[in-house]
């Protein structure tokens, strides 16, 4: 069965159909923004200029392979938990990107998150995460302070999701309200109470230990609310 279809002319694979809708969803906005607001990219898809893995024996793990921010290789098992993470802060926003996450499940844990409104101590990063990974997605985390806070909603998600492929996700973050959207799909919403946990702070991006994950990201933007 041939999977291609004709698409301005050419002959596009349907996997390079997917990753175009995709890229749609990274360039569209789930929610009311103000339109003075402008979409910022903080990956230039070549370096890892402006972020810093927290742990610098860690940042071995951490490259840039073919204009993709590349954290492990689906090789090599990953002895503890390990961390990219941005040298800017931020508050309000709305951050977005492609990732993809594979590795053999049998081996150990594939997982990853992405960090968010978070705080460098040390080697250790603090702060909320959006989960990633099989019986973790949209799940929101409270990495090295309170541990799990929301579990995410993945019912309708389950139609769109193709777990070893690449996917959006968008992390919207204004006043003590936080929505998690992957694939334009709400599954999480979250209201922080505690007004003494800080609204600012680094984007991250972790790798997980115990297992031989892969994780990758691209076309990473933040548009400020």
């Amino acid at each position: 069965m041939n999977n291609t279809r004709p698409f301005f002319g050419e002959k596009v694979s349907l996997t390079n159909l997917m990753n175009l809708l995709l890229m749609i969803l990274v360039l569209g906005t789930p929610g009311c923004v103000s339109p003075k607001s402008k979409t910022t990219s903080i990956f230039d898809g070549s370096t890892l200029d402006g972020w810093k893995s927290v742990s610098k024996e860690n940042s071995k793990y951490w490259s840039v392979v073919d204009g993709v921010i590349t954290g492990g290789d689906g090789l090599t098992k990953i002895p503890t938990n390990t961390y990219l993470h941005t040298i800017k802060s931020y508050e309000d926003f709305e951050f977005r990107a492609l990732f993809r996450i594979t590795g053999n499940h049998d081996v150990g844990l594939i997982n990853s998150g992405i960090q968010y409104r978070s705080l460098i101590e040390g080697d250790k990063i603090i702060g909320y995460q959006a989960d990633i990974g099989k019986g973790y997605w949209g799940d929101i985390y409270d990495e090295h302070r309170r541990a799990k806070l929301l579990g995410g909603n993945t019912i309708t998600l389950k139609k769109t999701l193709i777990e070893d492929d690449w996917n959006s996700y968008v992390v919207r973050c204004k006043g003590n309200k936080h929505e998690l959207y992957i694939n334009d799909v709400k599954v999480n919403e979250y209201i922080e109470e505690d007004s003494e946990i800080p609204s600012k702070g680094v984007f991250g991006i972790q790798l997980h230990s115990g297992g031989n994950a892969k994780i990758e990201f691209k076309l990473i933007t933040i548009l400020p609310l």
